[in-house]
């Protein structure tokens, strides 16, 4: 194998770009959802998916058309919610079922949201009536928004998603490693990220590229790094 077949540990940074986002079945409509929120019936929506479906991506895209931010909704405090939203037009707010979390805060930024005509998009892995919000008020506003879901992928998104993951980390794999994937793992985004991280791994450590042995072994939980290829 040449040196430009190596993959090198440089990390990598997954493309948030509008034209990398895999639009399919799956997630279309909550993609032209994201896309239009002028269409919104009112200034808050959510938007739920699976771990590693693209929620974040979308959201990245919602505030950079609107001129917004993104952040988290464990770093929003009581008092920072109105100078955040004095600053910009619209803000996405991410993993909004996940602890840590002020439930206050988040009331008040909705409240607020609303006041001034900014747009708000929280996400979630699952709907609100399952984030287990303990403020009353909070959960009435919560579940009186409208909710755009990211459903379970096929295998046309599948095969795609692990072409693209591999480009993130500028890995080049062939189609019989992705047909072998797709007919093979686990058919979840997680799964998908999850199985790219181990081969990227495994091909650094074992100085090889990513090829169908390598495949097989990481998916039987049968490689160890130590540098050759099952049959």
């Amino acid at each position: 194998m040449s040196d430009a077949q190596l993959p090198l540990a440089f990390g990598h940074v997954p493309s948030l770009a509008a034209d990398d986002f895999l639009v399919a079945p799956c997630n279309g409509e909550a993609h032209a959802w994201v896309a239009a929120p002028e269409r919104w019936p009112g200034p808050a929506s959510i938007l739920v998916g699976p771990a590693g479906s693209g929620k974040t991506h979308l959201a990245h895209l919602f505030a950079h058309d609107g001129g917004g931010v993104l952040v988290s909704a464990a770093e929003l405090t009581q008092e920072a919610t109105r100078p955040l939203l004095e600053t910009v037009p619209v803000l996405a707010v991410e993993d909004c079922d996940r602890a840590p979390r002020d439930e206050v805060a988040l009331f008040h930024l909705i409240n607020q949201g609303r006041e001034l005509g900014r747009r708000l998009l929280l996400t979630a892995r699952v709907p609100p009536s399952a984030w287990g919000v303990g403020l009353p008020d909070l959960r009435s506003r919560l579940l009186a928004m409208p909710v755009a879901s990211i459903g379970a992928p096929d295998d046309s998104l599948l095969a795609a998603l692990l072409v693209k993951l591999f480009d993130d980390r500028q890995l080049r794999i062939g189609e019989d490693v992705v047909h072998f994937l797709v007919g093979r793992m686990e058919r979840s985004f997680a799964a998908c990220a999850r199985v790219v991280e181990r081969l990227d791994r495994a091909a650094l450590a074992g100085r090889r590229a990513v090829t169908v042995p390598l495949a097989r072994r990481i998916l039987e939980g049968e490689d160890h790094g130590s540098g050759t290829e099952g049959p």
